[in-house]
């Protein structure tokens, strides 16, 4: 009996990776889509617009499971859930997707992947947890690898290098702040629901919009499918399969396999895109990505558990 549950973890725990692999994949191929998108004439504001707001309607079929959670949320919850989709979402998509207009889907990619130096100095102020020095000496390590990435690039492209590092910024408050809306006990998906929600409920009450989905209609079909892929296959498909894979694996082990995100992103880069870095700049993308697979790979072991987790959550 117990060789036989020991087999079904072990099937469990596959599955489990293979779904953290897919989503990861999944995610990678947001770069891709939002050239091709770009190159169809969209700026990256309105290929944020067309992530967020398609993806909003896809994830509607959830509401009537999520209704009686989101009926109990306070004031003080939604203020800390808008935070999270702004800041996380809508800020993340913005500043990525001019990253990669500027200086490429690899390199915005890698910026992206700072998110854990700042997650350190979040975390630190924002939950109190306590900075380690090997978190200290990886974080080191992210921001050499970006020092490297820039080197090499015209004036120009520093914007897209700044935007890039936003981009982790808000990566990075997404996670943070995701964490302070666990603390009261909201399921996984109501957390995914609201910060697609909230961002797109923004975005429809601005004009350009609906001016940037009269351009859509106007063009191939293909480029329809760019947009349904942006939403579909880089943002509700890996996180439905993010979410899944959390029920059969700790979420440390399942960090370290995201390290296929930027991986991914790389090689579609290279593969269809046809976009090069310089060896040097290959370093610095190396030293980020490192950085941020030890520092999910130690983060098991090494992170205390703050205070405000040893605490009961409020009643809902």
């Amino acid at each position: 009996m117990a060789n036989t549950s020991s087999i079904m973890s072990a099937r469990q725990s596959w599955i489990g990776t293979i779904q953290i692999i897919t989503a990861a994949v999944c995610w990678g191929t947001l770069g891709i889509f939002s050239t091709y998108l770009n190159q169809n004439g969209f700026s990256g504001w309105q290929i944020t617009i067309l992530r967020i707001v398609t993806a909003a309607f896809l994830i509607l079929v959830m509401l009537p499971k999520l209704w009686p959670h989101l009926i109990k949320l306070r004031p003080k919850q939604w203020l800390g859930l808008a935070l999270q989709s702004l800041i996380g979402v809508l800020g993340m998509s913005i500043c990525y997707f001019f990253a990669v207009i500027y200086v490429g889907a690899g390199p915005a990619v890698a910026l992206l992947y700072t998110a854990p130096v700042f997650s350190l100095l979040f975390s630190a102020f924002l939950l109190n947890e306590s900075i380690t020095r090997q978190s200290a000496l990886l974080a080191l390590m992210a921001v050499f690898g970006v020092g490297l990435t820039m080197l090499g690039d015209e004036a120009q492209v520093n914007w897209g290098i700044a935007l890039g590092l936003l981009s982790g910024v808000c990566y990075s408050l997404y996670g943070v702040l995701g964490k302070r809306a666990m603390h009261y006990a909201h399921p996984a998906p109501l957390v995914f629901f609201t910060s697609i929600i909230i961002s797109a409920s923004v975005l429809l009450l601005l004009p350009e919009t609906y001016h940037t989905y009269e351009q859509l209609l106007t063009l191939p079909l293909h480029t329809w499918g760019y947009a349904l892929g942006l939403s579909l296959i880089g943002t509700v498909v890996p996180f439905a399969l993010y979410m899944k894979a959390l029920e059969k694996l700790p979420a440390t082990r399942a960090s370290v396999f995201t390290i296929f995100e930027p991986l991914t992103a790389i090689a579609l880069a290279l593969l269809l895109l046809h976009q090069s870095l310089s060896w040097i700049q290959y370093i610095g993308v190396v030293l980020i990505l490192l950085a941020a697979l030890l520092n999910a790979m130690l983060n098991g072991t090494t992170t205390r558990i703050p205070r405000w987790l040893r605490r009961r959550p409020k009643p809902s």
